[in-house]
């Protein structure tokens, strides 16, 4: 279960370090956002030597640069051969995009003595406008397609927009792409991870954004600070209340498969239940 994913940047081995003993699930060691153009040569390098450090425990992403740059493919061919679970794929803008990575995949892969294949792909599906209207063509794209999450600085960038928040709260174009990844992700049978909270100083942000997410369909959330770790592991961790009541489901329906919809301690129980009880679980 991936409730936690910390981006890490690909130029520091020391935040790593911390990083890799840490509360996250997962890590993302970054080569767009965090590292400055004239550093990313190094960065490959230093990536290169994480992930084969490793980090028990904890599956390593490296985010690459987009596809609409020059620094792709050097980024694949630097990082592939270090086995990481999967990559992250910045300014995505649909299937299309997954289709073309995942080619490229198969090509560093095979060059790099790694089974063609094994590499995921999770795209950040909202940074630009245009994103917007491919949010429907991640299904069936590859089978390499982990996940789906989504970005709100990079959006507002692209759109112009002179805030994304008021309070505590995105405003409605950010709302909307929230809610589209959460649909592309339905629609593609893949997980959808909610985006970072950039709020470092108010810790009551990060936790009811987390739960909001859980709450809305989100099965984990992505971190830009460790200290945000914590509420977000929290709240994707089913209580011990919750988890009895998804054994229970799971059970009435092992022990009667035949059944479609029934009264369990005067709830109405049907299949939909059963999805998400072995969600809870972590059985689906």
């Amino acid at each position: 279960m991936t409730r936690s994913i910390l981006f890490v940047p690909g130029d520091s081995p020391r935040k790593f370090e911390r990083a890799a003993a840490g509360e996250a699930d997962a890590l993302v060691l970054d080569l767009e956002d965090s590292v400055a153009p004239e550093a990313k040569a190094a960065a490959r390098g230093m990536v290169r030597e994480m992930l084969a450090k490793g980090a028990p425990g904890k599956p390593l992403w490296v985010r690459v640069n987009p596809l609409d740059t020059d620094w792709t493919e050097a980024d694949l061919a630097a990082v592939i051969g270090g086995r990481p679970f999967g990559v992250f794929l910045p300014k995505s803008r649909g299937g299309e995009d997954v289709k073309r990575l995942a080619a490229l995949l198969d090509r560093h892969e095979a060059a790099a003595g790694v089974a063609v294949g094994g590499t995921q792909i999770l795209p950040i599906a909202t940074e630009l406008g245009a994103a917007m209207f491919g949010l429907g063509t991640y299904a069936g794209s590859s089978p390499r397609l982990w996940g789906l999450t989504w970005g709100a600085e990079d959006l507002a960038a692209d759109l112009g927009t002179v805030v994304n928040r008021v309070g505590d709260r995105y405003t409605e174009p950010f709302r909307v792409a929230r809610s589209l990844c959460l649909f592309g992700a339905a629609a593609a049978g893949v997980r959808a991870i909610d985006t970072v909270c950039i709020d470092l100083e108010n810790d009551a942000v990060v936790a009811a954004e987390s739960l909001e997410a859980r709450r809305d369909g989100f099965t984990g959330k992505m971190a830009i600070h460790p200290k945000h770790l914590g509420a977000i592991n929290a709240a994707f961790t089913p209580s011990a209340a919750e988890r009895e009541w998804a054994r229970k489901i799971v059970a009435a329906f092992d022990a009667n498969p035949n059944l479609g919809t029934f009264r369990l301690e005067g709830k109405m129980i049907d299949r939909p239940h059963l999805r998400a009880a072995r969600r809870v679980l972590g059985e689906g």
